[in-house]
């Protein structure tokens, strides 16, 4: 993550955090786990930072479930033409809902959410297992630093 991100994630606090987790969350390569680390050396209150951080993470989350479910055949050829999202699309096809068990991991995790929305998870599946899992990514992440 570059040094004028961290900046910015400190400067706006809670929102940037927030913010930074959205972003982190969809296909853009943002490490949310730094900005929450600098929120947290920065002062924010570590509960604080875990509520915001999830919040935004799951926000990102379900924007991609969402462009995946909406742009179904244009997403899911962009998916098909990268190597983890062929992985995504393959482990949501043969596991269905529980391949998101595997949505908090880097790299693959993006592509499984918008994966989830091309093969059309249920909602009231992804939701609560995505917030949940970034949850316990923070709380994890809390616990090392």
């Amino acid at each position: 993550m570059s040094p004028e991100f961290v900046e910015w994630v400190q400067a706006y606090g809670a929102w940037g955090l927030c913010a930074a987790a959205f972003v982190g969350a969809t296909l853009v390569p943002v490490s949310s786990e730094a900005a929450f680390v600098a929120a947290v050396a920065a002062g924010l209150a570590p509960a604080t930072a875990l509520g915001w951080a999830s919040l935004g993470n799951t926000a990102g989350c379900l924007a991609n479930y969402a462009l995946g479910r909406w742009a179904r055949e244009g997403v899911g050829d962009r998916l098909a033409g990268s190597r983890s999202g062929r992985a995504a699309l393959r482990w949501t096809d043969r596991y269905g809902t529980p391949a998101l068990l595997l949505s908090w991991l880097p790299v693959i995790g993006d592509p499984l959410t918008l994966a989830a929305g091309v093969g059309r998870v249920p909602l009231a599946w992804f939701l609560p297992l995505v917030a949940g899992l970034r949850v316990a990514r923070y709380a994890a992440l809390l616990w090392l630093v």
